[in-house]
């Protein structure tokens, strides 16, 4: 099959046809042709035009005859949806899509999204930012008190490099970060993000801690689960959904287990992986941010999220690094100041 696998939506309802094929563009397929059943041109169903059909009929009585000449002829095999879509806004809509995608990856597999490791820049796109002073006291203690997943897929390698390159040293915040990747391509990732990084860079193994300074990659042959010691603990179980490793698993995951998530940044790439779990962390007073679409080489992760209403930041990747670390300066001072005023009470 030709990647991106390509696609044909029939709908006898042009807004559904619509809402179909956004979301399938979205999940990194290619749509074809999107059209009702009295517009489709014979030369869509010949042998090689497309990999699969995509059929929402709200009345399928009314096209019995066209379903049954489109079973007999087309040489693509058929995807019914069982249900309306839902608008983009509904609450419910991450989850449809996230059905949606299951069912396209089960028909005609995932879609061929390869990302060019090598064309991430070679050299810092920005000069790090400037330790502040509060930093300097803490420099000393590793352990994982502040906890942030980065999410990424499609263009993620360079934006999340620029975003590491641009923190200082001493930034009290451990990184969990899920990247959608071939899991052959997870040590030369590490190596590019810890190229010109203070951060250490690595592939989460069974009992690998959280820690400030470090960033631990979610595998993907297998799902990642977190001690509340911030011990990491692969489960020998496959991630669920259709993505791998899971942007939505490993959050809900660092939340339950760990205790907390104290945030989550979602960077450049294809689908919605996040748009669920990162509702409910918000829920639970973890910051959600995003990048900025304009600075994504493809948009649609972070705009899902940003659909959800979440999203209290949008930024390039170097000002997202700039308002975390004046969000850890500022959550650093207080912390300060009341130990301060409790010693002297």
């Amino acid at each position: 099959m030709a990647a991106p696998g390509r696609v044909g939506v029939i709908a006898d309802d042009t807004l559904q046809g619509h809402l179909l094929a956004g979301a399938i563009k979205g999940q990194g397929y290619r749509v074809v042709v999107n059209t009702d059943p009295e517009h489709l041109e014979d030369r869509w169903l010949a042998a090689d035009a497309l990999d699969l059909w995509v059929v929402d009929l709200s009345r399928e009585d009314r096209w019995q005859r066209f379903l049954d000449g489109l079973l007999e002829n087309a040489a693509a095999p058929l995807l019914f949806c069982d249900g309306q879509a839902p608008a983009r806004t509904a609450d419910h809509y991450p989850r449809w899509e996230r059905r949606l995608m299951t069912k396209l990856v089960g028909y005609i597999g995932a879609p061929g999204l390869e990302e060019n490791l090598a064309a991430v820049p070679q050299t810092p796109l920005a000069a790090p930012i400037p330790e502040p002073r509060e930093f300097r006291a803490l420099a000393g203690d590793t352990t994982a008190q502040r906890v942030w997943v980065l999410g990424a897929s499609l263009g993620g390698p360079a934006a999340v490099k620029q975003f590491l390159d641009c923190l200082p040293e001493h930034l009290p915040v451990a990184f969990v970060l899920a990247q959608h990747i071939d899991g052959g391509f997870l040590d030369t990732l590490c190596q590019v993000l810890r190229r010109d990084s203070p951060f250490h860079c690595q592939v989460a193994g069974d009992g690998d801690r959280l820690g400030h300074g470090r960033v631990l990659v979610a595998p993907v042959t297998q799902s990642l689960s977190f001690d509340t010691d911030g011990v990491a603990r692969l489960t020998g179980e496959p991630w669920e959904g259709p993505y791998a490793p899971c942007i939505d698993q490993v959050m809900s995951s660092l939340a339950q287990g760990f205790g907390h998530c104290d945030g989550a940044i979602l960077f450049s790439g294809m689908g919605n992986d996040g748009a669920i779990a990162a509702p409910r962390l918000a829920a639970q007073g973890a910051a959600i941010w995003a990048q900025s679409a304009d600075s994504c080489a493809v948009s649609s992760q972070p705009d899902s999220v940003r659909e959800t209403g979440c999203v209290g930041y949008s930024g390039t990747p170097e000002q997202l690094a700039r308002q975390l670390v004046d969000r850890v300066r500022r959550e650093v001072a207080e912390t300060a100041r009341v130990s301060g005023e409790s010693r002297i009470s």
